[in-house]
């Protein structure tokens, strides 16, 4: 089959490799109908981690069951499913209590809970960016969705960022009438405006550079605020009377970039924490990794980023983090799709066949204006 590979920093390619098959009682071969290249990937593109060449890549999978084994009893044949990025077992502690983001089975890399498909470090799991994928444990992973091709566009978003975006607002424990800071306007920072709406904020403030990105906030009712026009942080505490938002939410990640286009990756905690009021909520769901070698300090390399850690504790703000556990979210998200109340499609700017993707990750990671999102299909190949 066609599979999206990683070969080197900034090169991947369309290659031929084995079809996967069943390889326990209790897995699913889904064909890939939808997967989309996530902003995660582009720390792998650009060689910022240890994924190893050869990998398979693709972790925001959906599409339609090609075959189940013999164990598995809630899907068959035809159905159509989404794949959360999580691999979860379902029955460890971490599973049990809801957190399928840091399963304690599905890893061998030691010090490491959490499998993903398709990402460094988190398992053996090819991912989809392929023509079809097996997922471990499908009764438990999968999630159904009714039949057709109706909100396609939506729907592969609810494998991994309309459920992290979600995650981010529910850490930062979003609620009616709060006024939301919302750092980055990446994919993942746009869904998080549209979650704080979807939570009730009264206000929520979307911050980049990218002015492309910052129209599509708008258009999620967000209001923009540019770091071209200074320092967001005192952006946002001007435009609140001096208090600071009630929460934020970090979309950025350790390869945060000043205006000038150099590497800080301290900065936007610094301005999260700055533009977050007395006793507020913080959720970070940008991308931290435990080593770096790629990294501007030598500090960063190890993974210790300097953010002003004093400051947050002098204001008594919560702090919340890591990976999202999907399975918390994608049901109710789903169910909000059909319902007409959630159009994460929004996002969505460029539809492309699988063949298209070495081209496609190059225009992304290189932020060429009006690609913010782009989703592939590997039949259209």
């Amino acid at each position: 089959m066609k599979a999206v590979v990683y070969k080197d920093a900034y090169t991947v390619a369309i290659e031929e490799v084995p079809e996967p098959k069943i390889e326990d009682p209790r897995d699913v071969i889904v064909k890939i109908t939808t997967t989309n290249i996530c902003g995660s990937d582009l720390h792998m593109y650009e060689g910022r981690t240890n994924v190893e060449q050869g990998k398979v890549l693709g972790h925001e999978n959906m599409g339609v069951v090609a075959e189940a084994g013999s164990a598995v009893e809630n899907f068959r044949q035809g159905d159509r499913v989404s794949v959360p990025f999580n691999v979860a077992c379902g029955t460890c502690y971490n599973c049990v209590h809801g957190w399928t983001s840091f399963c304690t089975r599905v890893n061998p890399t030691e010090g490491v809970d959490g499998g993903a498909y398709g990402y460094a470090s988190m398992g053996p799991y090819a991912g989809g960016q392929a023509e079809y994928l097996r997922v471990p444990y499908a009764d438990f992973n999968l999630l159904r969705l009714p039949s057709g091709t109706e909100h396609e566009q939506d729907f592969t978003m609810l494998s991994d960022i309309f459920p992290t975006a979600y995650f981010g607002t529910d850490l930062a424990r979003v609620g009616p009438g709060d006024t939301v800071a919302v750092y980055g306007a990446g994919p993942v920072g746009l869904l998080a405006v549209h979650s704080a709406m979807l939570r009730g904020a009264a206000q929520v403030f979307a911050v980049d550079m990218h002015h492309d990105r910052l129209r599509i906030a708008e258009e999620f009712g967000a209001t923009p605020v540019s770091i071209d026009g200074g320092d967001p942080a005192g952006q946002i505490i001007e435009a609140t009377g001096g208090m600071g938002a009630d929460c934020g939410v970090e979309a950025v990640g350790y390869q945060a970039h000043d205006p000038a286009g150099d590497e800080r990756p301290e900065l936007v905690m610094d301005w999260l924490v700055r533009s977050v009021r007395t006793t507020g909520r913080l959720g970070v769901i940008g991308v931290y990794m435990p080593q770096d070698p790629g990294a501007a300090t030598e500090e960063a390399k190890q993974g210790r980023i300097a953010f002003d850690f004093g400051r947050l504790f002098q204001k008594g703000q919560s702090l919340g983090t890591g990976q999202c556990p999907v399975k918390r979210y994608n049901e109710q998200l789903r169910d909000l799709i059909i319902a007409g109340r959630a159009t994460p499609s929004k996002i969505v700017s460029h539809e492309l066949p699988l063949t298209e993707a070495p081209g496609a990750y190059d225009k992304f990671d290189k932020r060429e204006d009006g690609y913010t999102k782009v989703i592939l299909h590997p039949a259209a190949a």
